[in-house]
């Protein structure tokens, strides 16, 4: 393996990942499952398939091979392999899947991982076969003479490439450089991985093509070529570029991996200016890691800055309970996860390099929170993103991994981005498991393992019973003679529900959640490092909803299991402990437990699947805050759990601020709320009593106080007492609850709540006497009595106000506001005939939200956001561009059907 030394770079990491092949998942790993998988598909398949497409463009014999098929299909049959001179125009040129040739360089990737982590001879043997075959075509193609330089290698002419210098858009073009980079990272990876000289001379004359093509260019123009959507996408050509500079030691690749520098990305992103709302997310994310390569190799600390500064402007405000981040493959606002919830979150890719650039900025800051988040995301979004099914053809692997209500994992995904860096996501689960520094090893993800730490001298054995327990062991397996001190950090994460002790014979090292335990001793072979970690129930609110969170048992995230398309209800704050954890019939561990050994777990009459799971089941990421009656550990009061004038009830009052430091505390709090919610004329005295009895009565987890229970109680009801009479109560209340977004999509049912509690000393809980008047007013209108329940129908923003008044005279008022939009947005195309081709335009009118987006999809493309005009080549048969639009209460038209004539008619 050629792995690039510390002394080749200017500012090198402060901790390395060791290196390929020296950490290997254990037999017992939960990674395991879906890393044999994967293997499975890199032994059978065939390295023909991959090079079909490459070896038909450059005019070669394709051995009657077939490609893989979606976006890795041959050309269209007309379509030639066009120089950057002789590309006869978008009115003539008919072409087809154009973003060909990326699978093949992610498959030649794992190839070289799989290899390199399993020492598989096999595997091997398939890298050399892909890249021979590549060489193959680089040679056929500049034998041509008809491109700009003889390291040019792609599955299509080079016309793509200066049509993008032409700014041409999406439709025309797709994404050439994403291309590329696809096929330079997959040699330039069997070169580092498996040592293969010949892919590097490979990816060294395309890098010398590359800057042929980009140099001539001013800034400008480039800056606007990766401005545009899709078509200026480039993944990580500056990563692979800075990559190769320094295994090169040529100066020039790194000039060139500046060439692919986004300066509006850069600059906000080191001043810490948030411009993230409504770009493509996986079209910037991996140019962040290019700008990490460029700080290694440079020393240049704005490009530092600037990573660590739009990563925080993703995790957590734009980040979704496993990991993913975007709606529709778009970042929404800032600080918003319930609000951008719709039907196509999470693209898969987005996660894939969001762990990679968490795992880089670990390296280089040792921050916890970076690797906190690589172990929850591989654990949650890539692990759950492999479906349990072993494949000879497909990766079996998600593009969109969503978050609503009653989704399903779209599996799958031969020849999208997703099925490509899908094929790496599974057999890299080895990676970012230990890092090294000079005289420590920092262990950032438990799971069974065989570490071989080389520079330490040291042979480990990691065994863990994660994710089903928490006991976990770390055997020194071998010691080299003559070893002198060395460090070993556990990282203890952040869901352990409490400080944790590791035990190394006689001595006790400790540690807390967000940290590493580490030890540091001379180590001898035979030498166990044990610790236990201590789970719970934790449920992890939306950043922007408090009353929508996701539900995990220890490290595991959980899919409530319903065929519903709204938002479950379920009981949080009834069952909290006085930490701010939950308590159930059982306790975390046999949870984890009945998960692993089940597939699923009964809580609270709800049944959950682990996210890791790779079932087909519809699921719910996230449930809603529901809790009916006022309980505390599961112990109920008899009192219902009353909505109040802000929205909020007792016990999301609470439990707002979190878990409590003491019982006294807490009490202190039950009292506080429950007089504040007799002020609003929520509780009679009875049920005052019976909430105070039940918060004493129920075993929240902190020690017993019969001189506090006492106390407690004499001070509430004197206070309570105090109050007097109170006014009666109202509250406007709908059916259901409208859409993420916060519109009603469905015209709401509206109904009153009136209680009269009024009497300070009532013990007959609510007043059965009915209100003296009681009247709702809607907008500008006259107070109407209020005769039952109501449909609010009128489209638009609308105040409902209610005020009713008892004996006394004494008044209660509420108000609601509503906007109401039950209607799909219109949504109809433009074409305007180009010789050979087409141009399409898109548009949508919603009169009452507005439109938020317009998708559309055609053959050989994908489900893709609309941005400006875009050409379509005609071929010899009919096509359908299908596209639908949707608006920003959550409404999605139905997919309208665009047929495109053949080339004849």
């Amino acid at each position: 393996m050629n792995a690039v030394p510390d002394r080749a770079l200017v500012a090198p990491p402060a901790a390395r990942e060791l290196p390929v092949g020296s950490v290997r998942l254990g037999p017992d790993s939960v990674f395991r499952r879906a890393e044999t998988q994967m293997l499975h598909l890199a032994r059978v398949y065939p390295v023909d398939r991959l090079l079909a497409v490459f070896r038909r463009n450059a005019g070669l014999d394709t051995l009657g091979a077939r490609p893989p098929g979606t976006w890795e299909d041959f050309g269209h049959p007309n379509e030639e392999a066009w120089g950057p001179g002789d590309y006869p125009g978008r009115e003539r040129a008919q072409t087809a899947n154009l973003l060909r040739g990326h699978y093949a360089g992610h498959f030649l990737s794992m190839l070289s991982l799989a290899s390199a982590t399993q020492r598989d001879e096999e595997l091997r043997a398939k890298v050399e076969e892909t890249v021979a075959g590549l060489g193959e075509v680089q040679a056929a193609l500049a034998a041509t003479g008809r491109y700009s330089h003889p390291g040019f290698l792609a599955a299509y002419g080079e016309w793509q490439f200066s049509r993008l210098e032409a700014f041409a858009s999406y439709g025309e073009i797709w994404a050439p450089y994403y291309t590329c980079h696809k096929i330079m990272a997959g040699l330039l990876d069997a070169y580092e991985l498996v040592g293969n000289a010949q892919a590097l001379e490979l990816v060294t004359g395309m890098a010398h093509w590359v800057h042929g093509r980009l140099a001539p260019l001013d800034e400008e123009q480039r800056q606007s070529m990766w401005a545009l959507y899709i078509a200026g996408e480039f993944g990580g050509m500056n990563e692979t570029l800075a990559r190769l500079g320094v295994v090169t030691s040529e100066p020039l690749f790194l000039e060139t991996a500046r060439f692919f520098d986004q300066r509006n990305l850069l600059e906000a992103g080191a001043e810490g200016r948030d411009i993230l709302t409504g770009m493509h997310a996986n079209q910037h994310l991996p140019q962040l890691l290019g700008y990490l390569r460029d700080f290694e190799a440079t020393g240049d600390r704005a490009r530092l800055d600037a990573v660590v500064g739009l990563w925080d402007q993703i995790v957590p405000g734009r980040t979704y309970a496993h990991g993913g981040s975007g709606e529709n493959e778009l970042w929404g606002p800032p600080n918003t996860v319930a609000g951008d919830i719709g039907h196509r979150n999470a693209e898969t890719c987005v996660s894939y390099n969001m762990l990679k650039i968490a795992r880089a900025l670990f390296a280089h800051t040792l921050d916890p929170k970076y690797a906190e988040y690589a172990e929850a995301t591989a654990h949650d979004h890539i692990l759950g993103s492999r479906r349990d099914v072993e494949s000879d053809t497909s990766p079996e692997v998600t593009y969109m991994f969503p978050v609503h209500p009653g989704a399903l994992r779209e599996y799958d995904n031969v020849g999208t981005c997703c099925g490509g860096t899908g094929l790496e996501n599974h057999v890299g689960y080895a990676k970012g498991i230990a890092f090294e520094s000079e005289q420590a090893l920092w262990i950032t993800r438990t799971t069974s393992s065989e570490i071989d730490w080389e520079r330490g001298g040291l042979g480990l054995r990691l065994a863990s019973d994660l994710p089903a327990g928490g006991a976990t062991v770390l055997i020194v397996e071998r010691a080299e003679e003559g070893v002198p001190e060395r460090t070993i950090g556990l990282r203890l994460p952040e869901w352990a529900a409490a400080t944790a002790v590791a035990r190394v014979g006689s001595e006790e090292y400790h540690g807390v959640p967000g940290a590493f335990i580490e030890i540091t001793r001379r180590w001898a072979a035979g030498d166990r490092v044990e610790v236990d970690y201590a789970f719970a129930v934790r449920c992890e609110p939306t950043v922007d909803d408090p009353d929508l969170a996701a539900l995990r048992v220890g490290p595991n995230l959980l899919l409530a299991r319903s065929e519903a398309t709204t938002a479950l209800g379920f009981p949080f704050d009834a069952h909290r402990a006085l930490d701010g954890t939950l308590r159930f019939d059982r306790d975390a561990k046999e949870i984890a437990a009945e998960l692993a050994e089940r597939g699923s777990a009964r809580i609270a009459g709800v049944e959950f699947e682990p996210v890791w799971s790779g079932t087909d089941s519809r699921y719910h990421m996230y449930v809603r805050r529901h809790d009916a009656e006022i309980a505390f550990a599961g112990v109920p009061s008899g009192v219902p759990n009353r909505v109040r004038p802000d929205g909020s009830t007792f016990l999301s009052t609470l439990w707002g601020g979190g878990g409590f430091a003491s019982r006294g505390a807490m009490l202190a709090r039950v009292a506080e709320t429950a007089l504040a919610v007799r002020r609003e004329g929520l509780l009679s005295r009875d049920e005052f009593e019976r909430v105070l009895d039940a918060a004493l009565d129920a075993d929240l987890g902190g020690p017993a106080d019969a001189h506090a229970r006492a106390d407690f109680r004499v001070e509430a009801l004197a206070e309570f007492d105090r109050i007097g009479r109170v006014p009666p109560f109202v509250a406007i209340e709908t059916e259901t609850d409208g859409a993420a977004s916060g519109w009603f999509t469905a015209v709401p049912l509206v109904s009153l709540q009136v209680l009269d509690l009024a009497a300070a000393g009532d013990s007959e809980g609510e007043d059965a006497r009915a209100p003296e008047a009681c009247e709702v007013r809607i907008d500008a209108g006259a107070w109407q009595p209020y005769t039952g329940p109501f449909h609010l129908a009128d489209q638009g923003l609308h105040v409902v106000r209610a005020r009713v008044r008892d004996a006394a005279g004494l008044e209660g008022h509420a108000s609601r506001e509503f906007a109401i939009d039950t209607e799909a947005p219109e949504a109809h195309a433009s074409v305007k005939r180009l010789g050979s081709s087409v141009e399409i335009t898109l548009h949508a009118e919603d009169a009452v939200s507005g439109v938020e987006s317009i998708q559309w999809q055609g053959p050989g493309t994908f489900w893709a956001t609309f941005q400006e005009a875009f050409v379509r080549a005609l071929t010899e048969e009919e096509q359908v561009i299908e596209f639908a639009a949707s608006d920003r209460a959550g409404n999605e038209s139905a997919r309208r059907r665009l047929v495109l004539p053949s080339v004849r008619d």
